[in-house]
């Protein structure tokens, strides 16, 4: 087969949070669906060059490079052809969009877009975009009432993904604590994950399972159908390799920073980071030592946003 067509794709944001999409002329290769904007790569040029040129030229907008972050590489064939779609996320730019080349432009939430046509390749930075870009973890607590406390703060600042995480509970406790948490969670319009064995996930309807690194590599197949979330700690490429295998929809890798729970650990560093990050398809949540402000830097690195348990759980 030829090499993959390198294509630069911006997801771009407005100001309230909707998202632009274009519809593909009836004459080209998946015409009619809806995309996200972007172009071929011209002979020379990175990705974000080819970005620029591409909405300048087909919605007349100019984009702020240091406005601009790498959100995946997603590898897709067709059959007849394979794209290799270099995704960014774009925050700002100049200008008014329109439909230079006659295509009807449509502004939607992250929500909406699954309700649309679009091309298979296309339908994994849906999914991507489903992803919110803060992971809280909670930390362990002493009691119920603190856990309520603690996880409704998170809420309140409005965390959409938490990560249930207390390994000292017996499962009988933490079956009561998660019932109450994904009530809560329900309300919010937020996703519970349970760090937590498959046998203690099976009787609990939370909204997806994360399982240790040493979990993971035992397992064979993706242990929760596709509806449900599911999720891993990593280390390094061999676990990150194994969580893509199994389909994971996302990884949380650490440590990225020097952590106080983990003192001996290795800090991989942004670069190391961005290494490890940038050979698979999966999003990666950067874990350790981190807070909410890293969130730009971490982006620049690749990941799709920032996970920690002391950041937000106070």
């Amino acid at each position: 087969m030829d090499e993959p067509l390198h294509v630069a794709v911006g997801v771009i944001f407005g100001t309230d949070g909707r998202i632009l999409i274009a519809r593909r002329p009836p004459n080209v290769h998946q015409g009619d669906l809806w995309e996200f904007p972007g172009g071929k790569l011209e002979p020379g040029e990175t990705a974000l060059t080819a970005l620029q040129r591409e909405l300048h030229e087909e919605l007349g907008i100019v984009i702020d490079p240091a406005r601009c972050f790498p959100l995946k590489k997603i590898f897709h064939c067709y059959g007849d052809r394979s794209v290799l779609l270099d995704i960014w996320r774009v925050d700002s730019y100049q200008g008014v969009a329109q439909g230079r080349e006659n295509q009807p432009l449509a502004w939607c939430l992250s929500g909406e877009l699954e309700s649309l046509q679009f091309p298979a390749a296309n339908r994994e930075i849906i999914r991507l975009l489903q992803l919110p870009p803060l992971l809280a973890v909670t930390g362990n607590c002493d009691s119920k009432e603190e856990f309520i406390r603690k996880i409704t703060a998170v809420l309140d600042r409005g965390i959409k993904l938490i990560q249930f995480r207390q390994p000292h509970l017996p499962d009988a406790t933490a079956k009561l604590w998660i019932t109450e948490a994904l009530t809560l969670c329900e309300q919010c319009n937020a996703r519970l994950l349970l760090n937590s064995s498959p046998k203690l996930f099976q009787q609990v309807p939370a909204h997806g399972l994360h399982v240790s690194a040493s979990r993971l590599l035992t397992l064979q197949e993706r242990p929760v159908d596709g509806n449900t979330l599911f999720s891993a700690s990593c280390h390094n490429k061999t676990e990150l390799e194994w969580a893509a295998r199994l389909g994971a929809d996302f990884a949380l890798l650490s440590p990225v920073q020097p952590t106080a729970s983990h003192p001996g650990a290795a800090a991989l560093g942004w670069g190391g980071f961005q290494d490890h990050a940038s050979r698979f398809s999966l999003p990666v949540y950067a874990l350790g030592g981190l807070q909410e402000r890293d969130l730009g830097v971490a982006r620049q690195a690749g990941a799709h946003g920032i996970a920690g348990i002391g950041a937000f759980w106070h």
